[in-house]
């Protein structure tokens, strides 16, 4: 099999992420439920998971990094607790549903909600978002890198012009954080949410988001929290104001290992090879007649590609490639319909590409022939046997 789903969730981790889950598996008790060493454990590797986020991010310090258990959630925390009736927010056209629909929801209560248009090659219309603000935009809520095409997108250009108007920034990092640098500090980002489960290597069901000190978000969920069992609110300080309940410690201690591999690494050499990867195979596909790859007008791509062939239906292309030729990719809609909806493909869905660190040069090569080997042959039937790979 040769997993090209990354941009979904990172199937090859580093093998210390699997060692840490088990160690933890064997070994935690509930974080900050005790002082028997069992709960010291797990708080321990919490706070080092955070500390490495910390340094990831360029955060203000590890009390400022919450965990969440994905960057849906994250971004719900973040949208619903600043936003209120008689707020202006502002968003982009490459954003994903998670950030979309807590945003419908919200204008279902008042927020004002303004959509920045996105190119047919899904360039920002930087125009057009220059002329979003007013006097009450309280927000900005930017996504790093498109799901579906991997356009990054310039989120310090737009935090400038955002703070100039005295408006927050909340940053979707789901599809760059560890593969793209983030520096909250020198960005003046002001809440970058993530998720474990792609680029940081985690286990599903872990994500978080940091915030800068001068931004107190209030919870979106209030319970047990290890601390205060008198009062009758909930702690008021991060990290635990937004961490109600007790803390997935197992699949933190994973996510820590993760983001201390790319630490290590260097998120530089990752992006590096990655690239790569990307710059092959669209030097690959480009001769092949029919093949259209999207997007490309970000100011750079993460290690996606998305493309179709021909007039040909994007569920069928990623069902060839699976059965055919063992190769896993992404079809459809990608949960990012208003992007689609700019790169003309509502109808059709896209295939998409999505590299990682763990793939290799030989992968993409087969990948390319399998794509000649399908174009070559669309529009008609196509069996359903697979075929063997060397």
């Amino acid at each position: 099999m040769i997993y090209f789903d990354n941009a979904a969730t990172t199937l090859h981790k580093p093998d210390c992420v699997m060692q840490a889950v088990v160690q933890a598996m064997t070994a935690f008790g509930g974080v900050g439920r005790g002082v028997h060493g069992a709960s010291l454990a797990a708080g321990m590797a919490v706070f080092e998971a955070r500390e490495a986020l910390c340094q990831l991010l360029g955060a203000a310090g590890p009390d400022r990094v919450s965990f969440t258990s994905n960057v849906t959630e994250s971004l719900n925390i973040a949208l619903q607790g600043l936003l209120g009736p008689g707020d202006h927010v502002i968003t982009t056209a490459a954003s994903h549903n998670s950030v979309l629909r807590p945003l419908y929801l919200l204008e279902q209560r008042g927020v004002e909600l303004t959509i920045v248009p996105v190119g047919p090659n899904g360039a920002l219309d930087w125009e057009a978002y220059a002329q979003a603000f007013r006097s009450n935009t309280k927000l900005v809520a930017a996504t790093h890198a498109s799901n579906l095409t991997g356009d990054v997108y310039d989120v310090q250009r737009m935090a400038a012009l955002a703070h100039e108007h005295g408006a927050l920034v909340v940053v979707d990092a789901a599809q760059t954080a560890g593969v793209v640098p983030i520096n909250m500090a020198e960005q003046r980002l002001d809440v970058v949410c993530f998720t474990g489960h792609k680029a940081l290597y985690g286990p599903q069901g872990t994500g978080g988001l940091a915030v800068v000190p001068h931004v107190e978000i209030p919870p979106l969920k209030v319970g047990g929290s290890g601390t205060h069992s008198f009062d009758h609110e909930h702690p008021c300080a991060m990290p635990e104001s937004l961490e109600a309940g007790t803390l997935n410690g197992h699949g933190i201690s994973g996510l820590g290992a993760g983001v201390n591999f790319i630490l290590e690494t260097g998120v530089d050499v990752i992006a590096a090879h990655e690239q790569r990867l990307v710059e092959a195979f669209e030097a690959g596909v480009q001769g092949i007649p029919g093949v259209r790859v999207l997007g490309g007008g970000g100011c750079g791509r993460t290690g996606i590609v998305a493309l179709n062939v021909g007039d040909e239906d994007a569920g069928r292309i990623s069902d060839a490639l699976n059965v055919e030729y063992g190769i896993c990719t992404r079809a459809g809609a990608h949960c990012a319909p208003l992007m689609h909806e700019a790169l003309g493909t509502a109808t059709q869905g896209a295939v998409r590409f999505s590299f990682s660190y763990f793939n290799t040069e030989e992968e993409v090569r087969q990948a390319v022939q399998a794509l000649q080997d399908i174009a070559r042959c669309a529009g008609a039937p196509r069996p359903h046997k697979r075929k063997e790979r060397t």
